[in-house]
C-alpha cells in the first residue's frame, strides 16, 4: 500500500499546485497542453495495444466489457459520483455529466488507473513491497494532475480516492492475483487497457468524439477470462 499512498499524495499535490497557479496560465496553453497529453495518451494506448498476441482477444473483451458495462451503468455511475462531490465541494457547481468538474474527475479517475503500471505496480507493492513502478507512475500523475487541474479543476484532486481504492484494492488481493494471472493473461489485459486509454484520449482530451469510456472497463476482466477459457479449450 506505500505505493498508492505516494501516488495519491502526488496526484494531491500536483491538483493544488495547478489549482493554485492555473489562474495565471493563459486559456490557450492550457488546452494545448491538453492536447498535447491527449496526444501522448494516444500514442501510449497504441503502444500497449500492440503487445496483445491475438488481437481477437481484445476485440472480445471490449465487447463483452461494454455490453456489461451498458447493463451496470458504469459510466452514469462515475458521473453520478463526481457530481455528488462537486455539489458537496464546489461552490461554482456548474450541474450536468458535462461540467468540468465532472470532467476533470472522470479524466483523471480514467487516466490514473488504466494501464499496466497501475496494475502491475499495485501487484509489486502488495507482493513484495517494491513499490518503485508505482513511484514512477506517480511522477507521471503528478505532472498529469497539474496540467488537468489548472484546465479542469478541483474534480482532478478527488480522482485520487477512485486511485487509493483501485490500486489498494489490487495491492491487497495482490497474493491472489499473482497466482492465478499468467503473463499472457497481463498482455491482454494492458493490449485492451491501451484501447480504453485511445478512447479517453479521442473522448475527453482531444473531444473528437464522445464516448462513454467508462462502460468498457469491465473489458480489463473479460480480456484475462478469455485467455483463461481459450486455454482451457487448448485454442
Amino acid at each position: 500500500m506505500t505505493g498508492t499512498l505516494i501516488n495519491v499524495a502526488t496526484i494531491l499535490i500536483g491538483g493544488t499546485i495547478g489549482l493554485i497557479f492555473g489562474a495565471r496560465i493563459p486559456e490557450r496553453f492550457k488546452m494545448t497542453v491538453i492536447a498535447g497529453m491527449g496526444l501522448f495518451v494516444s500514442a501510449m494506448g497504441l503502444q500497449m495495444f500492440f503487445k496483445s498476441e491475438n488481437q481477437l482477444i481484445v476485440l472480445g473483451a471490449l465487447i463483452i466489457g461494454a455490453l456489461i458495462g451498458e447493463w451496470l451503468k458504469i459510466e452514469d455511475r462515475l458521473q453520478t459520483f463526481g457530481q455528488a462531490l462537486e455539489q458537496r465541494f464546489s461552490k461554482d457547481a456548474e450541474m450536468g455529466s458535462g461540467s468540468k468538474f465532472v470532467r476533470g474527475f472522470m479524466v483523471s479517475s480514467l487516466l490514473f488507473c488504466i494501464g499496466p503500471m497501475a496494475i502491475l505496480g499495485s501487484i509489486q507493492d502488495g507482493l513484495t513491497g517494491d513499490y518503485n513502478l508505482l513511484a514512477v507512475k506517480s511522477t507521471l500523475d503528478g505532472f498529469a494532475s497539474i496540467a488537468f487541474a489548472s484546465t479542469l479543476g478541483i474534480g482532478v484532486l478527488f480522482s485520487s480516492i477512485v486511485a487509493l481504492i483501485y490500486q489498494g484494492g489490487i495491492s491487497l488481493l495482490a497474493g491472489q492475483l499473482s497466482a492465478i494471472v499468467t503473463e499472457p493473461m497481463m498482455n491482454e489485459m494492458t493490449a485492451t487497457g491501451g484501447v480504453i486509454l485511445l478512447g479517453l484520449a479521442i473522448s475527453n482530451m482531444l473531444e473528437i468524439k464522445k464516448i462513454r469510456v467508462g462502460n468498457f472497463l469491465p473489458a480489463l476482466i473479460a480480456a484475462p477470462l478469455i485467455v483463461w477459457v481459450l486455454g482451457l479449450l487448448n485454442i
